[in-house]
């Protein structure tokens, strides 16, 4: 089993930025790809960002030029690094691990995310 325990959320102005830390413990599967999910009130939870071991990212394109994903291995930890917030980022945040390739995950339980205008 994995476990994945995501940190950092909170209330912040637009404009504003937050960084969420997502640390996996367990038995953790190599190559794997590391990501953030995003899922807003009402809505299906959505992409935000992936990363590989070997670094190879993949935005989706709201973010792009605001957010920045990031990992440290040694640590089997990855990093979202969110800038010029808008009050649609407003969302419960998720991360999650799965091996290269396969289409199941782990999850972690979520970070709350709020931008006031």
């Amino acid at each position: 089993q994995v476990q994945l325990v995501e940190s950092g959320g909170g209330l912040v102005q637009a404009g504003g930025s937050l960084r969420l830390s997502c640390a996996a413990s367990g038995r953790i599967f190599s190559p794997n790809v590391m990501g953030w999910y995003r899922q807003a009130p009402g809505k299906q939870r959505d992409l935000v960002a992936t990363i590989t071991g070997g670094g190879s990212i993949n935005y989706v394109d709201s973010v792009k030029g605001r957010f920045t994903i990031s990992r440290d291995n040694a640590k089997n930890t990855v990093y979202l690094q969110m800038n010029s917030l808008k009050p649609e980022d407003t969302a419960v945040y998720y991360c999650n691990v799965r091996r290269l390739g396969a289409s199941s995950a782990y999850w972690g339980q979520g970070t709350q995310v709020t931008v006031s205008s």
